[in-house]
């Protein structure tokens, strides 16, 4: 395990509505987010998952809520977040980070597992940040972060397959973000993405993305000779929603370890 990173940015008097929150970059974002200030809102599919987010959150003696939320489903994203705004007051905040891959060939790719992978990795965001950027406008102002991909810009293949309806999903993400920044300046909301390169979470199999094997093939690409972890990305995430990025907006950070470079 790296060593605790010291907190770097200021999110006192903050309320933060984290997608995918119960596991993974999601968590770790509300983690490092409530430890430097913010009030987190958990949102996610996964009762448990949350509750175990929530858990750590006040174990640490921050602030954190529990919201179950379908980012496919409008009435959903509205119940949790009406359900923030109750325990918390406002939000300022906006994570898009739920997100969620299967591993099918071309042509083994069903429309139900196309729309699925479209419906909460792109579809989700615009949902989400409809319903929750004029709860930001009302507080005066906030800045969203939305998850993209390394896979948004390179195709990521070690034996000749990819996941077309995955780079398809996280490729909208960046032009998005783009037209979110423009639309939602006039409301005092700056708008960017993460791109995390290989992350050691669950998302598709921590065993097998820090196997020798995957290693020998990621290390031709990384220039940093070790796997993401999800703190890394929720530093960036912190970042960009912070004052110290208070003149930054429209762009996708690429937090890669140095893959796009080569």
């Amino acid at each position: 395990m790296r060593e605790q990173q010291t907190l770097a940015f200021d999110h006192n008097g903050k309320v933060a509505f984290i997608t995918g929150a119960g596991s993974g970059i999601g968590r770790a974002t509300a983690l490092r987010l409530a430890a430097e200030g913010a009030a987190v809102i958990v949102a996610d599919v996964n009762a448990e998952g949350a509750g175990e987010t929530v858990r750590q959150v006040h174990a640490a003696r921050g602030r954190a809520l529990a919201v179950h939320c379908d980012v496919r489903d409008r009435a959903s994203i509205a119940a949790a977040r009406d359900a923030g705004l109750a325990e918390f007051g406002s939000i300022t905040y906006l994570v898009n980070n739920a997100g969620l891959v299967t591993m099918e060939s071309l042509d083994e790719l069903t429309e139900e597992h196309w729309d699925l992978v479209l419906d909460v990795n792109l579809k989700g965001q615009w949902l989400v940040t409809q319903e929750i950027n004029p709860t930001i406008e009302a507080a005066g102002g906030g800045a969203i972060v939305n998850l993209s991909t390394v896979e948004s810009m390179v195709v990521v293949s070690s034996k000749g397959y990819a996941q077309v309806h995955y780079n398809a999903s996280k490729g909208g993400v960046p032009m998005l973000t783009k037209a979110l920044a423009v639309e939602l300046a006039r409301k005092n909301i700056r708008v960017n993405a993460v791109a995390p390169g290989p992350i050691a979470t669950g998302f598709v199999s921590l065993e097998g993305i820090t196997s020798p094997e995957a290693m020998e093939f990621m290390s031709q690409r990384l220039l940093i000779q070790r796997v993401g972890q999800p703190d890394d990305i929720a530093a960036a995430i912190s970042f960009l929603l912070s004052s110290d990025a208070s003149w930054i907006t429209g762009i996708q950070l690429p937090v890669d370890g140095g893959w796009l470079t080569r």
